[in-house]
């Protein structure tokens, strides 16, 4: 029986380093952090840092937490 992929979003932040390189986390799932040398080097190392972090959260049984998103008005 084929598995169904499902797809999800999630919300990274991308830092600059002092030396070069770029430090990339993603909020919403607690310790899930990557570097890469650039940013489209920090982005495929984030989704395989989000992918092993909800395979290893299903294997021990982790919710993954409820995210939303706000809308702020500023002046």
């Amino acid at each position: 029986m084929k598995q169904q992929r499902i797809i999800q979003n999630f919300e990274v932040v991308l830092e600059p380093e002092d030396d070069g390189g770029y430090h990339i986390f993603c909020p919403a799932l607690k310790g899930c952090h990557s570097y890469g040398a650039t940013k489209e080097e920090a982005m495929e190392k984030i989704k395989e840092a989000i992918g092993l972090w909800l395979e290893s959260a299903k294997e021990l049984g982790i919710v993954i937490p409820e995210r939303e998103t706000v809308n702020v008005e500023t002046k």
